[in-house]
């Protein structure tokens, strides 16, 4: 997934209100758009150097957005938006090593009246569902996490993956670490107690989990590498 135009540099003053946050941009005081409702957890450390992209659209009442966000020397892809374009991306190129060489991928499909999944792909006549989760929390060397904040949606997900294989499908779970230099991945079970017993459920119903992490740069961020799961 590339980005559509280089991204600029600037320093992390504050997150507010969950959508907005202040960049110092060269000598000015910028407000971007934060395309990441979530904690943050462990990124929001005034100073950290960030990357933003102008917008050229003059309806938008934000010019920039943030993307990334360098933290503990490692840069993170920020923009949970972007996390099926390139989960989307990794599908088309094949580079998900379990799920190549697809008949067809539709991306956000119902699977009830109450639930869409991420991905819905087929294969020799088996329809598989993949729910993709954007990964940004690191706490420990070289081992990534989720959830960062306590996640009800989260656990129904889990859940409603469940049902589906009941129904004749395949569900796999994608954990997108955009973070680099990541070897490992985990749930973090102090956070999200629930989310942590709801994956044991799943992962004895049969849902597949997965974890790959991103290369990630000023200009791109792709699929690059499968992390091993460490809570297994």
């Amino acid at each position: 997934m590339e980005f559509t135009k280089s991204l600029l540099k600037g320093k992390l003053i504050k997150r507010y209100k969950r959508f907005f946050v202040d960049i110092k941009l060269n000598k000015s005081t910028v407000t971007a758009h934060c395309p990441n409702t979530g904690s943050m957890k462990g990124l929001l450390e005034e100073g950290n150097d960030v990357y933003v992209l102008k917008h050229d659209d003059p309806k938008r009442k934000l010019k920039y957005s943030l993307e990334i966000i360098k933290a503990q020397n490692n840069l993170v892809g920020v923009n949970t938006h972007l996390a099926n374009k390139i989960v989307n991306h990794g599908l088309t190129n094949n580079l998900i090593k379990e799920l190549k060489n697809n008949d067809s991928i539709k991306p956000e499909v119902f699977f009830n009246k109450e639930t869409r999944f991420d991905f819905l792909i087929e294969k020799s006549e088996q329809k598989s569902f993949v729910e993709v989760k954007n990964v940004t929390l690191f706490r420990e060397k070289k081992t990534a996490e989720f959830p960062d904040a306590v996640t009800s949606r989260g656990s129904k997900h889990l859940l409603t993956l469940i049902d589906a294989i009941k129904k004749g499908y395949k569900s796999y779970l994608i954990f997108l670490v955009q973070i680099e230099n990541m070897e490992f991945f985990k749930i973090a079970r102090d956070i999200d107690n629930e989310y942590y017993k709801n994956y044991i459920h799943a992962k004895k119903a049969g849902v597949n989990f997965l974890a790959y992490a991103c290369k990630i740069n000023t200009k791109e961020i792709k699929i690059q590498k499968k992390l091993k799961i460490i809570n297994e």
